[in-house]
């Protein structure tokens, strides 16, 4: 799954070079820095004792177009990966997939854009967004479920896990796409012609996104450092499925000499594990996460630094994928 999925990054990094303007690039980084924060906020799944968080996925696609769009969720995967230890990183190459190809590469082309249209009403674009969005994230949960059956590493009880973790994405997946509706409204609205843009309709032709990305920043700033402290303390969709399948929310898999060395890369780069001080540096703090909201410096400082990484991360891909385009001069 490392293989594959850096395979698309290669692949999208090709036709970008050829199709990427620049006045892409700063949203690029800016709508990669929401995702960041926006995944940090989990909601409340009601009467189920679950949570969800944004994935992002098709918010990107729909703003960038999906080669765009899997470089970006790519990379705010792998910073949180690294510098917060969220995700293990000999999975990376799975989550990146998951969360990367189905929403850009599948439910946008398949289902938003032929659905949405190229100027859709409010009320379809709400709908699709929707759809796409369920579509999306279901196909990813079901990506879940047979990579682990696949790597015959963790013995969980196939149907039972399967029935599990489409219907609980389901809720979540509805709650994502109205999320993903109510950002491209806001940018529709103020710049339809990002919208071209994205489907390459308007290739080489300079748009001001200044206002938008200045609403996007505040927005991703407001919910790394903020809203985050509001997150649900219910286990996410995957932790719930496996407490229900196994009586635990961790996979219980081996521990050989490469997942105990890639265990002990991530703790030499996560500077911020699970988005707070360590316990170390700040042992006043361990009470404070079982209180709701749980008001902690270092989770603010995560997820205004994490958006920070991830912007800074993108941009400079983006430029150096401009430059390789540029022409040489005679």
């Amino acid at each position: 799954m490392w293989a594959l999925s850096a395979g698309l990054i290669g692949y999208c990094s090709k036709v970008l070079r050829t199709t990427l303007d620049d006045w892409k690039i700063p949203l690029m980084g800016v709508v990669s820095a929401f995702v960041f924060a926006a995944q940090m906020v989990n909601f409340s799944i009601p009467a189920t004792g679950s949570s969800g968080h944004l994935g992002g996925g098709l918010l990107l696609a729909i703003l960038l177009g999906p080669h765009a769009a899997f470089l970006a969720i790519a990379s705010v995967l792998t910073v949180q990966a690294f510098f917060f230890a969220d995700g293990g990183l000999l999975a990376l190459g799975c989550t990146i997939f998951n969360l990367g190809f189905f929403p850009c590469f599948v439910a946008y082309p398949l289902i938003y854009r032929r659905i949405a249209g190229s100027n859709p009403t409010t009320a379809r674009l709400w709908t699709v967004s929707i759809l796409a969005a369920v579509a999306g994230l279901e196909l990813g949960a079901l990506g879940v479920v047979l990579e682990t059956r696949l790597s015959e590493i963790s013995a969980l009880p196939f149907t039972t896990f399967i029935a599990l973790m489409l219907p609980i994405h389901l809720p979540i997946g509805i709650i994502e796409g109205i999320v993903t509706a109510a950002v491209v409204q806001f940018v529709y609205r103020a710049r339809p012609e990002v919208f071209d843009a994205a489907t390459a309709l308007s290739q080489g032709r300079k748009i001001a996104v200044a206002p938008v990305l200045v609403v996007l920043a505040i927005a991703a700033v407001c919910s790394g450092g903020v809203l985050s402290w509001f997150a649900s303390s219910h286990p996410d969709g995957l932790e719930w499925a496996l407490f229900h399948s196994t009586g635990t929310e961790e996979f219980a898999g081996r521990e050989d000499a490469l997942h105990a060395s890639l265990a002990h890369v991530q703790t030499k780069t996560a500077i911020l594990p699970d988005y707070t001080f360590s316990a170390s540096e700040a042992p006043a703090e361990t009470g404070a996460k079982t209180q709701w909201p749980a008001v902690d410096p270092g989770t603010s400082v995560s997820g205004i630094v994490g958006g920070a990484i991830t912007l800074g991360i993108v941009a400079l891909a983006g430029l150096a994928l401009r430059r390789r385009a540029a022409p040489a001069r005679p």
